[in-house]
Parts: C-alpha cells; sequence; structure tokens
C-alpha cells in the first residue's frame, strides 16, 4: 500500500481480532512518488463515516483515532490545477482483516498460482473459521466464495438502505470480509437521485452512481472468480455463487425496504409491493425529495387519513413539489391502505420504521462543516456531530440541525455535492 502502515494485530478480551492501521503516516515502500501523507479534511471524512455506519448497523471498517500532524500536505481537492496546502492528518482505521478482491488479483495476473492458494487459505483459516469444519479443500474454497458473495449481497443492500454511495468501487475497495472500506469520495444522498455520483472523477459515466452499486458489486465479484478459477479449478460452483449474490442482494434489499415502509410483508409484483416502490422511487426522484426525512417522516403520515404535512420539510423545492404532489398524495393513499391491510398495531409499525430508517446520516455538508471548523483549530462541531451520530434512530431533542436537509448554499459547494479521490 502507498500509504498504509499496520501497526499490528490485537486480539481482545472476546477473541476478536483487530488489525490496527495507520492511513497517512508517511512513505512506505509502494508510494511511488507520493509522499504517504493525508490531509485532515479526508482523515476527518472517513473517521466520521467509518463511526457513523457502525452505528446505522452497516457492516464496516471502524476508526479508533483521528490525529492532526501539525504539518502542512499540499493536495489539488479537484484536480483543476490548483493545488493549496493543508492540514495533514491520521487516522487509525481498524477491521478484522484488510484483506480485498485486489490482493487476490494480484498473484493471480502475475500466474503465481501457489501464492494464490496460500493466501486463500490463509483468509479462510484466519478469517472464516466457521469452514475449518470442511475436511474437503477444495469444498472450503467453494464454501468460502459463497459467503464472500454472500456478505458482498448484504453489504451492498445496507447501502441502499441508508442512501452511501461509496464512489470508487473498484475491486481493490472491496473487503473479503464484506465490510465497507476506504472511505475517500464517498456520498449520501440527498435528494433521491439513483444517478448521483459524489465522485468528480465519475461525473462522466457514472459507474459508481447510487442506483448501479449492486450491479458493479456483482462484476467486482464476478472479477473474484476469475482471479481464485487457478485455484479452484471448477466453473460450476463459481457461477452459482455469483448467482445467488443476486439472490440474496434481493432478498435482503426487500426485506429492508419492507420495514422502511413499514409493511409486515413482501408482497412482489408490479401490482404489489415492487410496483408500489418503483412508483415511490420515480416520485421521490421527479419531486426532488429528500430520502432520509421522507422514509423517516413516512412513519407519522396517518395511513388512515394522509396528508404530505408530515413530509414537508423533506421538499427542496416548491415547484418540482407542486409537479408531484398529486401523485404524490395517490400514493400515499394506496400505501396507507396497504399498511392498513396488515392489521398491525400502529405503534409497533412506526418503530420498526424507525429502527431502520435514519433521522441523523453524516451528511456531506455536516462533515463539511466539521472540517471547515476542525481545519481553524476547533473541534466542538466534530464532537457535537460524532456523538449525534452514534443514535442515528433516536430522536435528540436540541440536536434538530443535524437532521435537516441539504441548505442551498451547500447545493454545489465542493466537499459538499461533488468530491475527488485528493486526499
Amino acid at each position: 500500500d502507498g500509504r498504509a502502515i499496520t501497526l499490528g494485530e490485537s486480539i481482545n478480551a472476546r477473541g476478536e481480532r483487530w488489525e490496527l492501521q495507520l492511513k497517512g503516516a508517511g512513505p512506505t515502500p509502494y508510494s511511488r512518488f507520493a509522499d504517504g501523507r493525508a490531509v485532515l479534511r479526508s482523515s476527518l471524512r472517513e473517521f466520521l463515516c467509518s463511526e457513523a455506519m457502525h452505528h446505522l448497523g452497516v457492516p464496516t471498517t471502524r476508526a479508533l483515532s483521528l490525529v492532526g500532524t501539525g504539518e502542512t500536505v499540499v493536495r489539488d481537492m479537484l484536480y483543476d490545477g490548483n493545488p493549496r496546502p493543508e492540514p495533514g492528518a491520521v487516522v487509525c482505521r481498524v477491521a478484522p482483516s484488510f484483506i480485498r478482491f485486489g490482493n487476490f488479483e494480484i498473484f493471480a495476473s502475475r500466474g503465481e498460482e501457489a501464492l494464490l492458494e496460500r493466501l486463500i487459505d490463509f483468509t479462510i483459516a484466519r478469517d472464516f473459521p466457521e469452514l475449518a469444519a470442511e475436511p474437503d479443500a477444495a469444498a472450503r474454497r467453494i464454501r468460502w466464495f459463497d459467503e464472500v458473495c454472500r456478505r458482498t449481497a448484504v453489504l451492498v443492500a445496507h447501502w441502499m438502505r441508508v442512501g452511501f454511495v461509496h464512489g470508487v468501487m473498484n475491486t481493490d475497495n472491496m473487503s473479503i470480509l464484506g465490510l465497507t472500506i476506504d472511505y475517500g469520495p464517498y456520498g449520501w444522498v440527498d435528494d433521491f437521485d439513483p444517478d448521483w455520483t459524489p465522485n468528480t472523477t465519475d461525473a462522466g459515466g457514472r459507474r459508481y452512481r447510487f442506483g448501479n452499486q449492486p450491479f458493479i458489486a456483482h462484476w467486482n465479484l464476478w472479477q473474484l472468480a476469475n482471479a481464485i478459477y487457478p485455484v479452484v479449478r471448477e466453473v460450476e460452483p463459481l457461477e452459482r455463487a455469483l448467482a445467488a449474490y443476486a439472490d440474496v442482494h434481493d432478498s435482503s434489499y426487500r426485506d429492508m425496504m419492507r420495514a422502511k415502509l413499514g409493511l409486515a410483508e413482501w408482497r412482489g409484483g408490479e401490482e404489489g409491493d415492487d410496483g408500489l416502490l418503483e412508483r415511490l422511487h420515480r416520485l421521490l426522484a421527479a419531486g426532488e425529495v429528500d430520502m432520509s426525512l421522507f422514509f423517516r417522516r413516512l412513519a407519522d403520515v396517518d395511513p388512515a387519513a394522509p396528508t404530505l404535512e408530515p413530509l414537508a420539510e423533506a421538499f427542496y423545492d416548491p415547484t418540482r413539489r407542486a409537479a408531484v404532489e398529486a401523485e404524490l398524495l395517490a400514493w400515499l393513499r394506496a400505501h396507507g391502505a396497504r399498511v392498513l391491510g396488515d392489521g398491525r398495531l400502529a405503534a409497533a409499525r412506526r418503530a420498526e420504521m424507525n429502527r431502520v430508517n435514519p433521522l441523523y446520516v453524516p451528511r456531506n455538508y455536516l462533515a463539511q462543516q466539521a472540517i471547515d471548523a476542525a481545519e481553524g483549530g476547533d473541534m466542538s462541531e466534530l464532537e457535537a456531530l460524532l456523538e449525534v451520530l452514534r443514535r442515528p434512530y433516536d430522536e435528540q431533542p436540541g440536536r434538530e440541525r443535524f437532521a435537516a436537509r441539504r441548505p442551498d448554499w451547500a447545493r454545489d459547494r465542493p466537499g459538499c455535492s461533488m468530491l475527488s479521490c485528493s486526499s
């Protein structure tokens, strides 16, 4: 790695293994012409988001510490020919393992099959102990790939649930454990837009856009399958695991959306809940509606007499609201009838909805406000935001500003609307 330095591993009192890794501590043998440093801006974003994701219930690496170096680091934030000195920082991130899909691709691309086999077996033995009971090595490796596909499918379903957009989903940024890893130009969906990408370098093709993430994860698993094939040497089991990815992702996503919508069960089909969700997504995009606030406040809509009043704070543009108001109200009536048909107690339904629909997420503009303050030596904004994000599903009186939709000033500001890999 050109910038990450592993300090070692620690096994805690519960027997959990944690690898401690510094990011931005200086050059490594693989830094090439780079300095191995990191700026406060990107380090704070990784620290903040990885902790927020943990408390949201999304599989992720964690952040142990964030330390300012007292040095300046020159970076060109938007790669537009305007480099400037920024405060330096080091984040210590922790995970049971930082092994990625790309680690297997290296050996496969070089034809180093013996090393590839050793890495596969090492990963299974250390990080997938539940597979140790399988005596046959070939079967054990297949079961391992099955599990990698399953974990990745569940992970991406969680991203889609909370509105997280990774930004750089190459195979080197895919954890073999199914964790969110490498927080670079990530972003959070404000107004619902399946085509939104936070990464400036992805703005052309939008390969890593919000709605395309399940496909990209599947494509990355295909690359991993190609990489390990020289050791596995069986095509059909790999293809079955890849096919199962789609099934696991779809079932996980449907169950998450069922809970987000307050439904007792998912009834598929265009005339059923699939169609209900598809129509909602179309209306949210057309009406420029805030994703997090809409789903959170949907629990406050009376299914017997729905109105748009509980959702008022979720709209960004009065004109676009007016354009979808009638259709959205019709959707709320259809949803209300569907909910009432389940016959559940209203309190139980609302409680389940609020357990999966966060009120507080690390919105891009909130992170940027914390960065601006921290660069001036004031860490209080970061500390306050971090405290709120530790309880993302709880109403927190007095902290409503952290749940507010994106303000107008942040719509086109770098760091709030678009980011880059510069760090």
